[in-house]
């Protein structure tokens, strides 16, 4: 009976609508940031013996969490194969890793994916917020730039910051990934090694395209959020005058906000 229970005011912190609950969200949001924000410190540190200690604490972290959520869970099967939790997953792997001498821990930023993603908390953002509601889809595309841009910035710091004299920091890591994915290529920093080679071509074939999709979303969204008031559809080409679902006639404001 006491599991019972404490097992609901698990699920009522995680899935619940008082102001506890998101609360309780918004925490979690904040902490899952900071393990990133984290992880650009800790490159100006490197080597340095308490950085995997921390990785550990972070590491327990994301694993209470993972397991809070697959014990409130009623499709344990289907949450552990969601492809987000398998990120958590991993996440939490590479804070775990170091500490038997591997160095995964770049991987950890796909955990803020989880959180972002979650649908309550983007509810929960439109309501607090009138300009993410306004510019959610731009936002949510910066986000999905930055967490780009970071995972490729922490692969290349970690495969070449012990070889490679030019990568020292996060900001090197940063620098050499943005050039190369603008194209600009200045060649005062070059990666190292077959391995480096290979994330160079990894960044310049997939990473490209990706970046220029996500600054075209963020300069020129492709939809516009506006609810059809016949059939409640809420997405809508900019320039549309019909509903593409129903046919109803739409008003959609000139600068595309409601």
């Amino acid at each position: 009976m006491e599991e019972l229970r404490l097992k609901a005011r698990i699920a009522a912190l995680y899935e619940g609508k008082s102001e506890t609950a998101e609360r309780f969200r918004y925490a979690l949001l904040i902490a899952d940031i900071a393990t990133v924000l984290f992880l650009v410190v800790v490159t100006y540190f490197h080597g340095e013996p308490w950085i995997k200690w921390t990785d550990l604490v972070f590491g327990i972290y994301l694993g209470a969490d993972y397991l809070a959520r697959l014990w409130i869970t009623p499709r344990k099967g289907a949450f552990v194969l969601n492809l987000l939790n398998i990120a958590d997953l991993i996440a939490m792997a590479s804070l775990i890793v170091p500490l038997f001498g591997g160095t995964l821990s770049f991987l950890r930023s796909l955990r803020i994916l989880r959180v972002l993603r979650t649908y309550r908390v983007q509810k929960r953002l439109r309501a607090d917020f009138a300009v993410f509601h306004r510019h959610e889809d731009v936002i949510l595309s910066a986000i999905n730039l930055v967490i780009f841009l970071f995972i490729m910035t922490e692969l290349v710091f970690v495969s070449q910051v012990d070889i490679n004299p030019g990568v020292r920091n996060f900001l090197d890591a940063m620098y050499f990934t943005v050039t190369t994915l603008t194209t600009t290529g200045f060649g005062d920093i070059t990666l190292i090694g077959e391995h480096g080679r290979l994330i160079s071509i990894l960044i310049m074939v997939f990473g490209v395209s990706l970046f220029l999709r996500l600054i075209q979303t963020i300069f020129r969204p492709s939809k516009v959020r506006y609810t059809c008031q016949e059939c409640g559809l809420f997405l809508h080409e900019a320039d549309a005058v019909h509903c593409k679902h129903c046919g109803a006639v739409l008003n959609i404001p000139s600068d595309g906000h409601v």
